[in-house]
């Protein structure tokens, strides 16, 4: 893959973050998608979320498969560990990669194509399995590097560019994520900056399998009049059910206000956060509610974004196969050969 390098100056005033890098640190090669694609927003939202999470780039690992989603990688978190893998499969390297080293935060990244279609069942089983990982979808509805076809996540009912129309129903990934028991689950839109960048901070502190399913439009072949993933289609149609903010942990900031009210928050930075209450029977943390609240708000012909659910004791891959604490792949010879006595204890207690 060829691609530009950014150039090495910048301005010496650019903000710092506690690690003392700036956004720039955190960025990659310049882009080659097309001009206004939202997989470019995705990337700059991720490289936002990063940055202002104060984490080492060293510690980042970024997976992906193939597709124009794949590529992205390459364009944010230049200093970080990268993998580009086979159309599909990027789910099981990441788990790999993650069993063998629990201590990198890590985040795979994929497309409708790549997720929906040939990597459905490494999409499935890594969320049934609570890999620890960030995983984001650059979803939209076509498949960009083969012209335009229709992917498994375009709407049964949509147009595409030259005009023929989709007769096939549609892969809902939130919908499958939730039933396969992942605990975090949002949808976002990539115009939607606000949104999505504190759903990736809490994604990324989140232990266990974090979806964030994002309305992607492709401008080249899927942003016309009849498509339901264009930019105009999702702005008409984006139901958002919570308002977003995120806030490490710090000494607790409380508030009580009524539903349908506006209240001023001074934050410990000393910013004013404005919060207004919305859905006040929107339960984030109910599961069945938040697969009917989907269901029902489709029906309508509306897209729902925000944080649909998540669960914040659940548990990771490492804690059901009760590994030990150390990463697998910095354990000597002491511990991965026990030897001779150890082995015939093991094989006792199975006999």
């Amino acid at each position: 893959m060829t691609y530009l390098a950014k150039p090495k100056l910048h301005h010496p005033r650019l903000p710092k973050n506690a690690l003392g890098h700036t956004r720039r640190d955190y960025e990659g090669a310049v882009s080659t998608l097309c001009a206004g694609c939202g997989h470019d927003s995705i990337s700059a939202a991720i490289v936002q979320a990063c940055f202002e999470l104060d984490l080492p780039p060293h510690r980042i690992a970024k997976l992906s498969g193939i597709g124009c989603s794949s590529k992205t990688p390459t364009y944010f978190l230049g200093n970080s560990h990268g993998f580009n893998s086979v159309h599909g499969r990027m789910p099981s390297v990441l788990t790999g990669a993650n069993l063998a080293n629990r201590e990198l935060v890590y985040m795979g990244v994929s497309g409708d194509g790549d997720s929906a279609s040939i990597g459905l069942g490494q999409f499935a089983h890594s969320i049934r399995r609570a890999v620890n990982m960030v995983y984001v979808v650059m979803n939209n509805g076509v498949y960009g590097l083969t012209k335009g076809q229709f992917s498994a996540t375009a709407d049964k009912g949509s147009k595409s560019k030259r005009g023929a129309v989709n007769t096939d129903a549609a892969i809902d990934l939130v919908g499958m994520a939730l039933q396969l028991g992942a605990s975090f689950v949002a949808r976002s839109f990539s115009g939607d900056k606000a949104q999505l960048v504190p759903l990736i901070k809490a994604a990324i502190l989140h232990r266990g399998a974090a979806l964030i399913d994002v309305i992607s439009p492709c401008v080249a072949f899927n942003n016309h009049e009849g498509s339901t993933k264009s930019f105009d289609y999702v702005r008409a149609h984006n139901e958002a059910v919570n308002r977003l903010d995120f806030m490490v942990e710090r000494t607790p900031i409380a508030v009580d206000y009524a539903p349908g009210t506006a209240r001023e928050v001074v934050q410990h930075d000393g910013s004013t956060l404005r919060l207004r209450k919305l859905h006040d029977d929107y339960d984030p943390g109910n599961r069945i509610a938040a697969m009917t609240f989907l269901q029902e708000r489709a029906a309508a012909g509306e897209i729902v974004t925000g944080l649909l659910y998540v669960d914040p004791q659940a548990g990771d891959l490492h804690e059901s196969l009760n590994t030990v604490d150390q990463p697998l792949n910095a354990l000597g010879d002491a511990e991965l050969v026990p030897g001779a006595a150890a082995l015939e204890g093991i094989n006792a207690s199975l006999r």
